[in-house]
């Protein structure tokens, strides 16, 4: 990592008064209705530039046939949006040519098969607060497909006592990135709704909403989650420091096939239906060291004396929330990081970044430079926001891996940000 930022200042220092002159250009591409099967006409075509708050540069419309054409008038990173019936799609925008063909589908405020694969909580409790970051993964099996969307499009119940912090909801199409949201007051305390349409499922790719929230904890505290569609699992994830106790009536099974943390899975939740647990004690997920080995986690007080309350391992269980893992246990991504990261191009010469996700561990791959400084303004500039992608990515792991110091992620992340935008500046 430090070989790479020795570069990447090296490459600042080369490349950051680096510009390109807009070159305009021509897209084209098709709109296709997925619920009717025909050509998406009239609906309305928009070039955004993302990284300067969605800013739309160009207009357009479908045409008779489902095509349209877009002029790009700069380089800067873009998206082309389509609106059909108040529902927005995506695609990335290439520099020319053609754009991926992009699907739509008519919309209705509530559409049978949609329902909860999982909702998971992983929980943290120190210093008097309760950390809750929570999950839910929505399918849309609807057929024929349409998106459900209105302003009340999944509705969630909170504690009444939770503190939001964010919420975020993430599409199904490829290449998706999650899209902070503000979530809408939905009745009594604790009632929340999310303002987002749920589209169909895209292969095995459904939609995601995460939230991120705080709770007053004076060492023990009871969850009662209720379903606002039917979910076939509810999973709670927690250090071994905190022991888990589920309430009367509810059924939860632990699965505990990672040996650093406990998991419980409720199936078949369902609107009405109780559910209940009660957690005590303290802890904090563990993180891994520079080694790659998970460290220690704060011992903590546990009623009974036994972290995790005792409970066995059930032998040869599948963990059901497997699949989830790696997301899980990433932590909330800082979205300009990640979007900047999709949205910057990548010429040859670098080497792009791995995420392995079997083992829960983001793995930076070195970047493999060319020994050969670009000479045009483009190339320079090119270089400079490719360096610029690779350190964001990189120092993200960092972060989630626990290797680098709060105050040092911090300095870096605003000098890295800084001459991102610099970059994105010249570049258009």
């Amino acid at each position: 990592m430090r070989s790479i930022r020795n570069y990447f200042y090296a490459a600042v220092a080369g490349f950051l008064f680096a510009g390109t002159l807009a070159q305009a250009a021509q897209l084209s591409g098709t709109v296709t209705n997925r619920t009717t099967g025909k050509p998406a006409s009239g609906d309305p075509v928009v070039l955004v530039e993302p990284m300067t708050g969605m800013t739309e540069v160009a207009h357009t419309t479908v045409d008779a046939s489902g095509h349209y054409t877009l002029n790009r008038p700069s380089n800067a990173p873009a998206l082309v949006k389509v609106t059909h019936q108040g529902a927005e799609y995506f695609s990335d925008a290439p520099q020319s040519g053609t754009v991926p063909d992009i699907a739509v589908f008519d919309v209705a405020p509530k559409v049978d098969g949609v329902f909860i694969e999982a909702d998971v909580l992983e929980l943290e409790a120190q210093n008097g607060q309760l950390h809750v970051i929570e999950r839910y993964f929505v399918h849309n099996t609807s057929m024929p497909p349409r998106t459900q969307w209105s302003p009340k499009s999944f509705e969630i119940v909170l504690p009444t006592e939770a503190q939001l912090e964010s919420a975020q909801g993430q599409r199904p199409s490829s290449g998706s990135l999650p899209t902070t949201l503000k979530l809408q007051p939905n009745g009594p305390a604790g009632h929340y709704a999310f303002n987002f349409p749920i589209q169909p499922d895209e292969g095995d790719k459904n939609t995601q909403f995460n939230i991120s929230y705080t709770i007053p904890y004076s060492g023990k505290f009871t969850f009662r989650p209720q379903m606002s569609l039917n979910a076939q699992s509810v999973g709670v994830l927690l250090p071994k420091s905190i022991a888990f106790t589920a309430g009367t009536g509810s059924v939860f099974t632990p699965i505990n096939q990672d040996p650093n943390i406990q998991t419980f899975v409720a199936k078949n939740a369902v609107p009405g239906k109780a559910l209940e647990f009660t957690i005590s004690g303290t802890g904090s997920m563990p993180r891994e060291d520079q080694n790659g080995q998970v460290a220690g986690q704060q011992e903590a007080s546990v009623p009974g004396g036994q972290p995790g309350g005792g409970i066995g391992q059930p032998i040869n269980t599948p963990d059901p929330l497997s699949k989830y893992k790696w997301w899980i246990l990433g932590g909330l991504a800082l979205v300009f990081v990640v979007a900047a990261a999709f949205l910057l191009r990548k010429p040859a010469g670098v080497a792009g970044v791995v995420v392995a996700s079997g083992s829960g561990t983001a793995v930076s791959a070195a970047p493999a430079y060319s020994a050969s400084v670009p000479t045009s303004p483009a190339a320079k500039n090119g270089a400079l926001l490719s360096v610029l992608k690779e350190e964001l990515f990189a120092l993200e792991s960092e972060k989630l891996t626990g290797t680098v110091s709060p105050a040092e992620y911090a300095e870096t992340k605003a000098a890295l940000e800084t001459v991102l935008k610099r970059a994105l500046k010249n570049s258009s």
